[in-house]
């Protein structure tokens, strides 16, 4: 009774059995998941799949992650995309009771598809769900969790009465083991395959994989039903070195660098360093055999791949070949990340020298003599070759340390300022440099192409912004890299230095204001250049007038306010280019003041001669005319209106626009504000009507509307007192508002012509804002500033090279690179990660094309040929690189299939050389080895290697497990390799009886 009494004794162990295990918890989850994915009941689908539609259809798969337990795995379902059937093929689909998959068993229409997953490669099915282990579980080796899986599989596919096979992958990764089930109504088909690492002797044929196939399926029908046979054999070809390289040695004489591939300078290199083509797969295939129709075995072979009647080739291209042009983009963008600045690059000492060097002249004189290659020589004087000569033995002090050569520094910048190669005048020079500017315009106008820089916000082809990306982009390949870019920049500063101090234009730069369509760079430059050129038009403007004076007075000095006005001829005097800074506290006064500084005219052409007017009685005289205007004449006098000399608007670099604006808009919206705004931006309007004043005496602001702005002159008929009909004109209503300031800008206005102005646009500061902005750029600066001319050189050169190798595919895409480039360079801040992903489309363009061409050099395809045969080849070679496995026309007896034929033989030949050490015999043993092997039938070599897979494929539809059982397909795969030998078989059963 103690015991009994005792509490632990009345608790008892309770097992339930009701309660789910988790064995079968996966198979309801199983189940679940193939009725979300709708995979319950007869597959809907075509029947019979078009011919290679397993190839140019689309594939689809979705996963779902499921547990057995805590071991994680993926369910996974593959289908072929496509429509569902017809209702007459639904019809027959009812009346049939094979699942699909056992339909596309024995279908033939899809054998070997070239890029499919390798379950529709060995069984042909259109739709398949997967099970596997997780990405980071161990692989199922053991069998009884094998044959685990497999029970799970069954009883699920049975549940659900699902006819879409599904496999469970077994064993490690690598060896791709299935193991699978696919169940009808009272039908089944299972899925097992056999790896193993070598192949049996017995069954390295036909005839052994023939006697497996026959007693899987262990059918006692006499005869046999005939079995379908489809074989292929895949032969490689390796061997490309009988032929050229891919890029053609350097011509020593003409390059500076002679590495492999390289270019001079303004070319981009191109193409490919290795060969882009690694290896040429030919499929030899025997669709349709039956037994007893070719005979393999260990002693005999029919199977001759010339005798083969389909042939199909595909490329293994070689993983990221190296590329130039791509590689020289790269080492460029990768400058950008560089934070150094020139005097850190090229260190101080180097910086002082140089200052040292500019300062002491003393051996200047005798370096008159010497031609100075690098520098422009249209005016030859002591001070201009004393300069020449500083500059010559500064660069030659520096040989034994410049980062870049002196030979390729001076082919630089002759390249960049080809004016500078031969002596010629002033005059010549600018002749040439205004040819060199607009020269070729209307032939690049009717080039597409040329106008892409517009796009991309780069700058013209061949300007010297376009060239200096050729040319830093080049250094910074083959000569140097960063401090080779950090020499180049300086030099190409002091060379325009040089040049506006010398007032030489520069070259390869159009005329006229910054395009603001361009890089910013190329604004800096345009800029630098319309200073040179108001600089040049002010000085031969002085000469003049100063010849004038001595002719006329016979003295210096005299005569200061009855000059001539020198003007253009177009009717507009050229004026600098940059927009004139006043501070917000200036008044009209202080901005009309002519006595400070003068703008003086170019020419006297086109001024008109004044004639004595009242205006000149009274004591004022007309200045600055270039010619009457519309016939009109003055209001309140009969003299005609004349048209004055005025200066030209400052134009303006996209920076200081931007500049302008803020200080524009840093004035707020107070009365003061606005009105102060309005005074700042009409600095060229009190110009122009001090101009007028100067050409009209007498002249009242509504002359200066009607010239200026006529519609804001409203002119009306009245009738006076007499009854005649007369025009009457007044100022528009916007005029005549209190405070205008167009009013007060009148009233202020002083009787000075343009030549005796102050300035709007002073050149002199403008051009040493703009060098000193060049010499403060760091190379990583320059290299941003340069990113969009190169980047629209390398798209010209990838069109450029893709024409001549006609690749569609190639094409479109440049074209969607191009419209892609636009949208990354038109912002200020680059986004960087963006432009790398850019760069590497471009190097995968440039990989493609080099490929092209390699395969039209192996199959003898050039520039020059015509005729039906090379465009089939041409279109051939095309073919290869955008599909995954082309046809051969014709197979072995074909164009191409000759060309591949003799690719193997010479292969084969070079291959049996090399082996026989044939280079080192001498001429007797030669002729012997020679005469050997043509008695001996044994060494002849053959025209292809041994095939390095073949794979064979057996399929018949035969009754099974009895003879009264239901015929249902077979199938059996055989892949034989030289390490792999792999047999997948597909085998179904009648169940209704068993």
């Amino acid at each position: 009774m103690a015991a009994d009494s005792d509490p632990e004794s009345e608790v008892f162990e309770i097992t339930d059995f009701t309660t789910a295990s988790e064995w079968e918890r996966f198979v309801s989850r199983v189940e679940e998941v193939l009725n979300d994915w709708k995979l319950i009941g007869k597959s809907p689908g075509k029947l019979s799949l078009e011919k290679g539609e397993y190839t140019t259809g689309t594939w689809g798969e979705k996963s779902q992650d499921i547990n057995f337990a805590d071991f994680k795995f993926f369910i996974t379902h593959y289908f072929l995309k496509q429509e569902c059937e017809k209702d007459d093929e639904k019809d027959k689909l009812e009346e049939d009771a094979f699942p699909l998959a056992m339909q596309d068993l024995l279908c033939m229409n899809n054998d070997f598809p070239p890029r499919a997953h390798c379950l529709v490669r060995w069984y042909g099915i259109r739709e398949f769900v997967v099970i596997s282990p997780g990405a980071n579980c161990e692989a199922i080796i053991s069998e009884s969790k094998c044959n685990l899986l497999l029970s799970s599989v069954s009883i699920a596919l049975a549940n659900s009465g699902c006819q879409v096979p599904m496999f469970v992958q077994i064993q490690q990764k690598w060896r791709r083991m299935y193991a699978g089930e696919c169940q009808g109504p009272g039908l089944r088909t299972d899925f097992e395959i056999v790896h193993l690492r070598k192949v049996p002797s017995q069954y390295n044929h036909l005839s052994g994989l023939l006697d497996i196939f026959k007693s899987k399926i262990g059918c006692t029908l006499s005869p046999l039903p005939p079995i379908n046979i489809a074989i292929r054999f895949t032969y490689i070809l390796q061997d490309w070195q009988q032929y050229s390289w891919p890029q053609q040695p350097p011509d020593f004489d003409t390059l500076l660098g002679g590495e492999v591939g390289g270019v001079e300078f303004g070319k981009l290199p191109f193409g490919a360093c290795e060969e882009p083509i690694s290896e040429l797969h030919l499929a030899t295939t025997w669709p349709h055999l039956t037994e007893g129709i070719v005979v393999d075995n260990e002693v005999y072979s029919d199977l001759d791949p010339l005798q083969a009647p389909h042939w199909s080739v595909r490329v293994r291209t070689a993983e990221n070949p190296q590329c130039l042009l791509g590689d020289l983009l790269m080492e460029f963008f990768k400058l950008c990340s560089k934070k150094e600045s020139t005097e850190e690059i090229l260190g101080r000492r180097l910086a002082e020298d140089e200052s040292k060097e500019n300062s002491d002249i003393s051996s200047a004189l005798s370096k008159l003599t010497e031609p100075a290659a690098t520098v422009p020589i249209s005016k030859l004087s002591v001070s201009n070759m004393m300069h020449s000569a500083r500059k010559h033995i500064r660069r030659h002090r520096r040989i034994d340390e410049s980062p870049l050569n002196t030979d390729v520094l001076n082919s630089v910048l002759l390249y960049l300022f080809p004016d500078a190669a031969v002596e010629k005048s002033s005059e010549s020079s600018k002749n040439r440099t205004a040819q060199a500017n607009s020269g070729g315009k209307a032939e690049q106008d009717k080039n597409s192409d040329y106008n892409l820089f517009l796009q991309l916000k780069s700058a013209p082809i061949d300007s010297l912004t376009y060239r200096l990306a050729l040319c830093v982009c080049l250094v910074n390949y083959n000569h140097g890299g960063l401090r080779a870019v950090a020499h180049l920049w300086q030099e190409f500063v002091l060379e325009l230095r040089y040049r506006w101090e010398n007032n030489y234009l520069i070259y390869g730069l159009a005329s006229g204001p910054p395009d603001l369509r361009c890089c910013l760079l190329h604004q800096k430059l345009q800029m630098l250049n319309c200073c040179i050129e108001r600089k040049r038009a002010r000085d031969e403007a002085r000469k003049v007038l100063e010849g004038s004076r001595e002719t006329e007075h016979k003295t210096s000095g005299s005569g200061q306010n009855s000059c001539p006005s020198p003007e253009s001829a177009t009717g507009t005097a050229t004026a600098s280019t940059s927009a004139r800074e006043v501070s917000p506290g200036k008044s009209w006064d202080s901005w009309s003041d002519s006595e400070d500084e003068f703008f003086e005219c170019l020419s006297d052409q086109g001024e008109v001669e004044a004639p004595h007017t009242e205006g000149e009685k009274n004591g004022s005289k007309a200045e600055g005319r270039l010619h009457p205007y519309n016939n009109m004449t003055l209001l309140n006098s009969t003299e005609p209106l004349y048209v004055p000399v005025t200066q030209e608007p400052a134009p303006m670099t996209e920076d200081l626009l931007e500049e302008q604006s803020e200080v524009l808009a840093k004035l707020g919206t107070s009365a003061e504000g606005t009105h102060l705004r309005a005074r700042m931006q009409s600095a060229c309007l009190l110009s122009d009507m001090e101009s007028f004043k100067a050409a009209n005496p007498g002249c009242v602001l509504e002359d200066f509307v009607r010239w200026y702005s006529p519609r804001d002159y409203i002119e009306e008929e009245v009738v006076d007192e007499k009854g005649n009909k007369v025009v009457k004109g007044e100022l528009s209503a916007r005029m005549k508002i209190p405070g205008n300031m167009w009013v007060e800008a009148w009233e202020t206005a002083r009787v000075t012509p343009a030549r005796r102005q102050r300035r709007l646009f002073d050149d002199t500061k403008e051009a040493e804002k703009v060098l000193h902005y060049l010499a403060m750029q760091k190379p990583a600066d320059l290299t941003r500033h340069l990113l969009p001319c190169i980047l629209h050189a390398a798209i010209l050169k990838l069109k450029e090279e893709e024409s001549v190798e006609d690749i569609p595919s190639i094409k479109k895409t440049i074209q969607q690179a191009a419209s892609q480039a636009s949208k990354l360079l038109h912002p200020h801040n680059y986004d960087y990660k963006k432009l790398e992903d850019f760069i590497n489309q471009l190097m995968a363009m440039e990989t493609v094309i080099t490929q092209a061409r390699s395969l039209k050099a192996k199959f003898a395809i050039s520039e020059g040929d015509k005729g039906e045969d090379t465009g089939d080849l041409e279109k051939f070679v095309s073919s290869l690189l955008e599909e995954p496995e082309v046809v051969v026309i014709g197979a072995g007896q074909g164009p191409a299939g000759s060309i591949i034929h003799r690719l193997f033989v010479n292969a084969q030949r070079l291959a049996d050389f090399t082996s026989d050490e044939a280079a080192l015999l001498s001429p007797l043993d030669e002729d012997l080895g020679h005469d050997r092997k043509q008695t001996g039938g044994s060494n002849k070599v053959p025209d292809f290697p041994f095939p390095a897979g073949r794979e064979i494929l057996l399929r018949t539809c035969v009754p099974r497990p009895a003879p009264y059982s239901k015929a249902l397909p077979q199938r059996l795969f055989c892949v034989l390799m030289r390490e792999e030998f792999r047999l997948a078989g597909a085998f179904s059963s009648d169940t209704s009886f068993f």
